[in-house]
């Protein structure tokens, strides 16, 4: 049986774990094909994903930094990538067209609502304005939570993406010294300050009674996100390993139709 390549580029990529998850996926389901990890230039993306596809390639994840170079890329765009501006699959169709989707937001969902957070009615901040934040909104707010709010140190970058999302629910955006005062049943760190040791700057208070507290980052620890929310008593505080692999997950339904278990692979992925 032929084996069908896929891949995942980035700068970097030599820590990306979707090799791992995507190796166990097709061993799970029985598919026949290889996942490796390709290391792009910063101004090579377009060429090294062409080459992939020519050489055979059937689809590649796409990492930091060139999920918006994929947007511009994709001749063709599933509704969320095109509502999030930004793509992190690509599939390459037999008659040539490259289609982008955004498969970020429906795994962050998916792995909230299996961890028993509640969504829909509740009081939901979006710590970050960049483009992880930009992929989750429509997901979170088709879930219709009673309000969502984005905090961003720079307060009219979040303005301005809450303006672009308010068709689609309660939303507004902000500064983070806005934010005193407030408290929310659901808080996800979307910004890149974990990845380097680092917190936003968040008021006591901030969590309500039983509120579930999410980081999008993860690590061999617990997040610093994460100690604080532990420490100001929040009833789960979570990290986004459950996110990583159930993005992948949508990615694989996408390229091969079927729809891998995602638990045994975060047991996988924990251990490693």
């Amino acid at each position: 049986m032929p084996t069908d390549r896929y891949a995942v580029i980035g700068n970097p990529i030599a820590h990306s774990k979707s090799p791992l998850i995507h190796g166990l996926f097709a061993e799970q389901t029985g598919q026949a094909m290889s996942y490796e990890r390709i290391l792009a230039p910063l101004d090579g993306f377009r060429d090294a994903v062409m080459r992939f596809r020519a050489e055979g390639g059937r689809g590649m994840n796409v990492t930091v930094p060139f999920k918006l170079e994929a947007f511009a890329l994709a001749h063709t765009l599933s509704e969320r990538a095109a509502r999030a501006g930004a793509v992190n699959t690509l599939i390459f169709h037999a008659d040539g067209v490259i289609e982008g989707d955004n498969t970020d937001g429906a795994g962050l969902v998916r792995d909230l609502l299996r961890q028993g957070a509640k969504i829909a009615g509740a009081r939901v901040l979006l710590l970050g304005a960049g483009g992880a934040v930009r992929g989750v909104l429509a997901p979170l707010l088709a879930e219709r939570p009673a309000r969502l709010v984005i905090a961003n140190r720079t307060a009219g970058k979040a303005a301005q993406l809450a303006l672009d999302f308010t068709d689609l629910g309660t939303i507004t955006g902000c500064g983070f010294d806005a934010l005193a005062g407030l408290s929310f049943d659901l808080v996800i760190n979307g910004t890149s300050a974990s990845l380097s040791g680092e917190l936003p700057p968040l008021p006591d208070g901030l969590l309500a009674p039983g509120a579930v507290a999410y980081d999008m980052a993860y690590g061999s620890e617990p997040t610093p996100f994460q100690r604080w929310a532990e420490a100001h008593g929040a009833k789960l505080a979570l990290d986004g390993l459950g996110m990583l692999a159930e993005q992948a997950a949508e990615s694989f339904l996408r390229w091969r139709g079927v729809r891998p278990s995602t638990a045994p692979v975060q047991v996988a992925l924990r251990k490693a």
